[in-house]
């Protein structure tokens, strides 16, 4: 089976970006703070601040979106509620960080984010419940022993 690995992988890539984003806005902010220059009026101290809270504010995003999926990984359940829905957030934010890094970055970023978003993706679909299908047995078993549902007759015409 291929769940449970896409899990895994999903878990390690989000925690490596987690780590990866918090240290570069930490880079960006202390380089930011070592300049004397100002940004259409902007203090460098608070460019340098909101880049590091930014940065810590978005690694603790991934993180968490990387504990979900290992939980999913060790647990080998699909993901439920808050945590479904922070799997889903963070591939709409690798699917928009995607379009944005092809025109601001290249191509190479644009399919690392895009490699990022299929493994998110992946994950969700895997752990997707199949759907019964129409025509299923009743659980009941063969004797149906639940009630019977019969359509009522046909109308006639006078």
């Amino acid at each position: 089976m291929v769940r449970r690995p896409v899990a895994w992988v999903v878990a390690v890539v989000l925690f490596a970006e987690a780590f990866g984003v918090a240290a570069l806005n930490w880079f960006l902010g202390v380089v930011v703070d070592r300049q004397d220059m100002s940004l259409a009026g902007l203090d460098p101290h608070m460019m340098s601040v909101s880049s590091k809270i930014g940065g810590i504010a978005f690694g603790l995003y991934f993180a968490l979106c990387g504990l979900v999926a290992l939980l999913v990984a060790v647990r080998d359940r699909p993901p439920a509620g808050f945590g479904r829905v922070l799997l889903i957030s963070a591939a709409v934010v690798h699917a928009l960080l995607g379009a944005f890094t092809w025109g601001l970055v290249g191509w190479p970023a644009f399919l690392l984010m895009v490699l990022v978003f299929a493994l998110i993706v992946l994950l969700l679909m895997t752990y997707d419940r199949p759907a019964e299908p129409a025509d299923a047995a009743p659980r009941g078993g063969a004797g149906g022993g639940g009630p019977q549902v019969t359509s009522p007759p046909a109308p006639t015409t006078p």
